[in-house]
């Protein structure tokens, strides 16, 4: 007899992936996983086979509602699973193998309503030899270029089965089941005395049997469809079953769901922390989730086989807005995986986990990056699912008592690990950081760490805020690179993206409007809309207690448990109620001061003071009026200071455009220079270098676009850009020239390592440069002073310097033809030439005619290097 099982709603399916590579940047926006109604895909056949021709229905509006407001055309991304397949991920003989371009074979004709249609005979349009069988058609919906992507409500693969032509197959049509690997029932109800209607239909005339727990619902003879209503009389699990009989024939198919009892009300355990908090050494447990007005929850993972059980049945705090439970009889040396499954239908990790298993992506980590992963529990849930271990290996720091650098000479590297290294770890980074100690930078930027959409991404599209994205290696590979940049002097910063979070967010999932495509009204997070420009993914509300009392959890994790200097904190001034609009007109309301924003910052600011009042480094990304940032600035934050359309130009040798002055602290009205960290370049940002050899300008035999010329002129503004007192930033490579448009390969996209630069003699000499700028700013302090006087608006730029043991004058020429400097020195008598070596004798104002790109660094005393 052949078995066909079709487990509920409530219990496990298989969640898989398909063969392609799609890259995840900061502007993709994906749809959260959700629960919708069923008919995702509808057949005009009961029982397609591979050899006839049969046409399916894709309704846009059902599943992750990928492209449900696409206006053009659809094409379907499809293989098939066949009798050689070894996963449900190993797709063969795949049409459209280039996930990014259209192919007109597997183009939809559109019918209306936002429904698409497409026909085919699956041997034949798949080109499956004979021999081998096919069992399932994989698939996917795409846009024209693979932006969007329809799947299914849990944002897994659509796959549709195969039944043998002329054999006794039966299957249930009510209720609907959604097209995952293994079928699952969109079973609605919930309680005793609630009714089901069911309906099964058989390939061909039958004796069919209905059954609910073994009891008879209806039998019909010598026919292809049954129906009956099954009535619930008891809490538990629920097994409706099929049998059909045809001459020797038997066949039937079966799933399950549960009917809850009523939901305990008790006050959470003493000392119950959010997420995972273990006891009794690790043997027990309590799983604490934060959920208002939702009915009811359970846990589900490794340690039940994934069912839905009593015993792990969550309790609800007095309040409401919690729910728990308490697990026994774990093996603290053994790592389990876990979910909650909400309401019945919605199936989320952990906000609070430290880990996570991704279905889609977890495939594409490399053993040495991520040794002995846990597998993904296939066949058993779907959607991302969380990780607990309660005996981690711990990590043994061996340099508490690092003194961060002073902000004023604070030299920051911000690094993108994906397109900083070849194999870019954490692990090959602390194998590469001598290159960064020879440069002389005392900070570490990175881009984001925790977990986020997808591997290849910058990172801007978060998801979970506790977890070490897995692409980049374990939490213990990161606690060691921090530990090895503290022991070399280097401070550790990271990007905390908290302006917004992207849909695989169970906060997002957890109050989501599937039918509007935002969040609901009564998610505690998130806002319904955005209230601010430029904003991607779903919008933090930090007017809100839910929101403020998780960024500071956030906050205290990273900053506690792997002892980070300062966070970088993305969209800072997005951080705001004040409705803006989204369009690019609201900007100057945007950016106009926000009492409210102030209040915002000024609260977290002081929460990070109370936990670590040493120096630590809250740099805001905010670009809002200097009024604002000037009254923050005075609490001790610090404002990213982008000058690179300034400084470009002035590389660039277009002198009208090239005013540096807004790299001076005093022109935004602050009083210390501390805060503001000025920069070139940024990830956001288009390369100097790119531009200075594309657009550069040119008079006479003079040509910013020529190599060397190029790379000098990054020098002589590098040599300013040190000189001004305050934090500096450089972004990765920039100290080689590096000149590959940000726009390769989409502005996300992976760009090219080219580690070969380091060999290059004149992009050498620009690093060696650097490197001697870099250290004077971090040795001398002459180069934090806040008595100085700068002309940064013609061609002929200079900064003086009057430090207390020192005086110094940078002087250079930003213009492609020769120019005549004056400058008054703030001294007479000898001065000695850092560049040249010479020493030259001040008499009365300084005057020299300075060849374009000319630079000089004059200075009263030596410097310290």
């Amino acid at each position: 007899m052949k078995n066909i099982i079709f487990y509920g709603m409530f219990v496990a399916f298989l969640f898989t992936a398909c063969k392609k590579d799609m890259v995840t940047g900061n502007k993709e926006e994906k749809p959260p996983v959700g629960i919708t109604e069923a008919t995702l895909i509808s057949l005009e056949t009961d029982f397609p086979s591979e050899n006839q021709a049969f046409t399916f229905i894709y309704d846009a509006a059902k599943g992750n509602g990928g492209l449900k407001s696409l206006s053009g055309d659809v094409y379907v991304h499809t293989g098939v699973i066949t009798d050689r397949s070894t996963s449900a991920t190993d797709w063969k003989y795949v049409k459209n193998s280039n996930f990014t371009q259209p192919v007109a074979a597997t183009k939809m004709t559109a019918i209306g309503g936002g429904k698409y249609k497409f026909t085919l005979n699956p041997r034949e349009f798949y080109t499956v030899p004979a021999g081998e069988k096919i069992l399932k058609l994989a698939m996917v919906f795409r846009n024209t270029d693979g932006s969007s992507v329809g799947r299914n409500s849990d944002d897994s693969d659509i796959y549709i089965p195969l039944y043998e032509a002329d054999k006794l197959h039966v299957k249930f049509s009510n209720p609907a089941f959604e097209p995952f690997y293994t079928p699952a029932p969109a079973v609605k109800i919930t309680m005793v005395g609630q009714e089901l209607a069911v309906t099964a239909v058989s390939s061909k005339a039958a004796n069919l049997t209905l059954q609910l727990n073994g009891n008879p619902l209806g039998n019909a003879a010598n026919t292809n469809k049954i129906s009956a209503t099954a009535k619930i009389t008891a809490t538990g699990k629920q097994l409706i079953t099929v049998t059909a009989s045809s001459g020797a024939e038997t066949t039937n198919a079966s799933f399950e769901f549960i009917i809850n009892g009523a939901v305990e009300t008790a006050a959470l355990p003493a000392g119950a922390k959010d997420g995972i908090t273990f006891i009794n050494g690790g043997r027990s447990a309590i799983f604490n989730l934060f959920a208002p007005n939702k009915q009811f929850a359970y846990l589900i993972g490794d340690f039940n086989n994934w069912q839905t059980e009593q015993t792990y049945f969550m309790k609800k705090t007095p309040d409401g807005s919690r729910w728990w439970v308490q697990v026994d009889n774990l093996d603290p040396n053994v790592e389990y995986a876990y979910q909650f499954l909400v309401d019945g239908n919605l199936r989320i990790a952990d906000p609070y986990c430290e880990k996570v298993l991704d279905p889609q992506q977890d495939a594409g980590i490399p053993f040495i990056t991520y040794p002995n992963l846990k597998t993904y529990p296939t066949g058993k849930t779907t959607g991302i699912v969380s990780v607990f271990k309660a005996n981690q290996t711990a990590y043994a720091w061996r340099n508490a008592s690092f003194t961060r650098p002073d902000k004023n000479k604070l030299v920051i590297y911000e690094l993108h690990l994906r397109d900083f290294l070849e194999q870019g770890d954490y692990q090959t980074l602390k194998d590469t950081l001598d290159y960064l100690s020879r440069l002389g930078v005392n900070a570490i930027e990175f881009m984001p760490l925790n977990e986020f959409e997808g591997n290849s991404s910058w990172g801007y599209n978060p998801s979970f805020y506790f977890a070490v994205d897995k692409f980049y290696g374990t939490k213990n590979a990161l606690k060691a690179l921090i530990d090895e940049c503290h022991g070399r002097g280097i401070a550790v910063i990271l990007d905390m993206v908290l302006n917004h979070s992207f849909g695989q967010s169970p906060m997002v999932q957890l109050y989501f409007d599937q039918a509007a495509g935002k969040p609901s009204a009564n998610n505690p997070w998130f806002n319904t809309d955005a209230r601010h420009p430029f904003n991607v993914g779903y919008d933090f509300n930090h007017e809100s207690e839910a929101t403020q009392y998780f960024s500071k959890n956030v906050l205290k994790f990273w900053m506690q448990e792997f002892k980070v200097d300062g966070f970088r904190f993305d969209l800072s001034k997005g951080f705001t109620q004040k409705n803006s609009g989204t369009a690019e007109t609201g900007v100057g309301a945007w950016s106009a001061y926000d009492a409210s924003r102030v209040a915002i910052w000024k609260n977290y600011n002081n929460y990070m003071k109370s936990l670590d009042a040493n120096n630590f480094y809250v740099i805001l990304e905010h670009f809002a009026v200097d009024l604002e940032e000037k009254e923050l600035a005075d609490e001790g934050m610090m404002f990213w200071n982008n000058m690179n359309h300034s400084f470009t130009e002035a590389s660039m040798g277009f002198v009208a455009t090239s005013d540096l002055s807004r790299a001076v602290a005093s022109t935004h009205g602050f009083t210390q220079t501390a805060g503001l960290v000025t920069y070139m370049e940024s990830h956001d940002e288009e390369r100097m270098m790119y531009k200075n050899l594309q657009f550069g300008n040119t008079s006479g035999t003079y040509n910013v676009k020529d190599l060397a010329t190029a790379l000098k002129r990054q020098e002589l503004a590098a040599a300013f850009l040190f000189a001004i007192p305050g934090p500096k930033m450089l972004w990765q490579f920039g100290e080689l020239g590096y000149d590959i448009s940000i726009n390769q390969n989409g502005r996300t996209g992976e760009k090219p390592v080219l580690w070969t630069y380091n060999s290059n003699a004149p992009r050498k000499a620009l690093y060696n440069r650097f490197a001697q700028f870099i250290k004077l700013k971090t040795k001398n302090d002459v180069f934090n002073t806040t008595n100085a006087q700068y002309a940064l608006g013609g061609a002929v730029k200079s900064v003086v310097l009057n430090g207390q043991n020192n005086r110094v004058v940078v002087v250079g020429n930003f213009d492609v033809v020769t120019r005549s400097a004056n400058v008054e020195f703030p001294t007479t008598g000898q001065w000695k030439d850092f560049i040249s070596g010479e020493t030259i004798s001040i008499t009365g104002n300084y005057t020299k005619s300075l060849a374009p790109g000319e630079y000089h660094i004059y200075s009263t005393s030596s410097f310290i290097q």
